[in-house]
């Protein structure tokens, strides 16, 4: 895309950044009225300002003769659609508006040494900087929401999406490759040694709780859960599948009042007292006898899922099977293994988005079924743990299509078509709305 083209995309942005800065520059004797759109003036330094942005983000624009006519008439039509707006009584959020003009606020004042400099700049006191900012946000949102209403029943036919990608095919852009992945996520296993010291320690914890000794204050002695002890070990209320399964399910088997055996996750051995349930939630409190962390048996835990990746290959169980009773990674292993892109939404991700080391083991994977070899993995934050992956499907990197991308094109066909019928209807309120430019 040229420098114009460039500059005409973000024309509209600027105006929404510096409208209400109409005397954003010092109210010099110089400045005059530029148009006049119904009761609306534009003022020359609306156009200086605008162009003084331009030019700070784009040096190049200096070049352009045309940046100062094509600002003029991006502020015209901005005045059409406010007077539009104000006629139609368009509503808008005054507490949303507030909270951008702190944010806009705190973005321009980032650029000035102090607020002095900053009131120099613009010729007046931050409070009116500030009054300016709200009004020019108000008047944006009532123009946007005027257009989103104006704009909402647009649709579009599939003759219409097959005719927009039979004419824009040979520009559309590149989809990037996406996969789809489960995992199963085994933190390395502890020795013999390490569980029966946990367990002896959540034992004698147990025996004092029988003899009478009070939760709340042994949890503050003994648990070795940082989080909880200074609480009595209290971990308030936790929605349904927020917790370890195993701790999980101990904790919704108990009645209110009443304590647990001693329970094994991958942390330790727990003590667990349900003191509340309400729906999906219960409230629980505990005690945390943890393993010895240096006591880790790595190869143990490859040994393992490599004996669980033997089954699925050999067809006696599938990966989702295996990832809802071995994996440590409680979101994925309920949907058996399958990794949600962004943690919600759809299945299908960027490969390139992707940890190294993760885009390493999942390239090497060619086909829908196939399992990646159970391996240690060393994250930046967190503690290491031994994973395998199975490829769900892969979409190899492409140019649109509407075999693969027809919601896309769908997107994209109706976005055109709104900036379309938006132009005409611009051009029907420049009708009767009274428009004068100076000379």
């Amino acid at each position: 895309m040229d420098m114009k083209k460039t500059l005409f995309t973000i024309l509209t942005a600027i105006t929404t950044m510096t409208s209400g800065f109409s005397t954003a520059i010092a109210a010099e004797a110089s400045d005059r009225i530029v148009a006049v759109v119904g009761n609306e003036i534009i003022l020359k330094s609306e156009i200086d300002e605008r162009e003084l942005m331009v030019h700070s983000q784009f040096p190049d624009a200096r070049k352009d003769p045309e940046l100062r006519k094509r600002l003029l008439e991006n502020l015209v039509d901005q005045k059409v659609l406010f007077t539009k707006a104000k006629i139609d009584s368009v509503k808008v959020d005054d507490s949303a508006i507030n909270a951008m003009v702190t944010e806009r606020f705190a973005s321009i004042r980032a650029g000035f040494p102090s607020s002095r400099d900053m009131e120099a700049r613009f010729g007046k006191p931050i409070s009116r900087i500030k009054q300016d900012l709200r009004d020019d946000l108000r008047e944006q949102q009532m123009v946007d929401n005027l257009r989103r209403k104006h704009m909402k029943e647009v649709n579009v036919t599939y003759e219409e999406v097959m005719e927009f990608y039979r004419r824009e095919k040979e520009s559309l852009p590149m989809v990037p490759e996406t996969v789809s992945v489960s995992q199963i996520i085994k933190y390395p296993l502890f020795s013999d040694v390490a569980k029966r010291d946990a367990l002896s320690r959540i034992k004698g914890v147990q025996a004092r709780i029988q003899s009478g000794e009070d939760f709340a204050a042994l949890a503050g002695s003994m648990s070795d859960d940082p989080g909880s002890r200074a609480l009595g070990g209290d971990l308030g209320f936790v929605q349904k599948g927020e917790l370890v399964p195993s701790f999980e399910a101990a904790a919704y088997a108990l009645k209110p009042g009443q304590i647990s055996a001693p329970v094994e996750t991958r942390f330790g051995y727990h003590i667990i007292q349900t003191l509340e349930k309400e729906g999906n939630s219960v409230h629980v409190r505990h005690i945390l006898a943890m393993f010895d962390r240096t006591q880790r048996d790595v190869a143990k835990t490859i040994d393992l899922l490599k004996g669980v990746r033997i089954e699925i290959l050999a067809g006696k169980t599938t990966f989702a099977a295996m990832a809802e009773t071995y994996s440590d990674d409680p979101m994925s292993a309920k949907l058996g293994g399958l990794i949600k892109a962004g943690g919600a939404g759809g299945s299908m991700f960027e490969l390139s988005s992707l940890k190294p080391e993760l885009q390493k083991i999942i390239s090497m994977l060619r086909k829908a079924g196939d399992v990646s070899v159970p391996e240690q993995i060393a994250p930046e934050k967190g503690d290491p743990f031994v994973a395998m992956f199975q490829l769900n499907s892969r979409t190899e990197a492409h140019r649109l299509t509407p075999e693969h991308d027809f919601t896309k094109l769908e997107e994209m066909a109706a976005d055109e078509k709104r900036k379309q019928l938006f132009t005409t209807w611009l051009a029907q309120l420049k009708k009767v709305v009274q428009i004068r430019i100076m000379p």
